[in-house]
């Protein structure tokens, strides 16, 4: 199973892609879509389609994972990833992909066993899980990453298919 991962926002879409056979992985690629500050709205949710468009020709994935959003501060910052967001979940659709959510929680819990895990932690955990020979970069690549492992490890379990039948 080839599972891309995606850590969703506006300037900076982090992506891994990862095959899993329910054993093992292994790390097929992972990056970020970066759109620069100053560019309109409408324009940078048009690279992002564009760069997810590139990736599922690409990596031909069978899934795809994405993070919930979580915000409690800033709602304007809330709402433009927000739009990111729909642009990226509108994309697997397209291309007739299944599409996960997972709370920054749930990724945590899934690749660090513990849902309140610094995000050091989660860096060290995806880059030893993947034997990555150094930290991804940026960090929402290893979020990225990490969301797939989560994704992995919770979504392609026999448990999930006995409960999504």
């Amino acid at each position: 199973m080839v599972i891309l991962g995606i850590d969703p926002g506006l300037a900076i879409v982090g992506w891994g892609v990862v095959s899993y056979d329910g054993v093992r992985f292994k790390t097929l690629g992972y990056g970020s879509i970066q759109t620069p500050a100053g560019t309109p709205t409408q324009k940078r949710l048009e690279m992002i389609w564009q760069g997810m468009n590139e990736l599922f020709e690409r990596y031909k994935p069978d899934q795809m994972a994405v993070e919930e959003l979580f915000f409690n501060t800033n709602v304007t910052t809330g709402i433009s990833v927000a739009e990111a967001r729909g642009v990226i979940l509108l994309s697997g659709i397209q291309h007739g992909i299944t599409v996960a959510e997972y709370t920054p929680l749930q990724v945590k819990q899934a690749v660090v066993g513990y849902g309140r895990a610094e995000k050091k932690q989660v860096i060290t955990m995806v880059t030893t899980l993947l034997g990555l020979p150094k930290p991804p970069k940026p960090d929402d690549t290893a979020d990225a990453l990490a969301i797939a492992v989560c994704h992995a490890h919770s979504g392609c379990s026999r448990l999930a298919d006995y409960y999504n039948k």
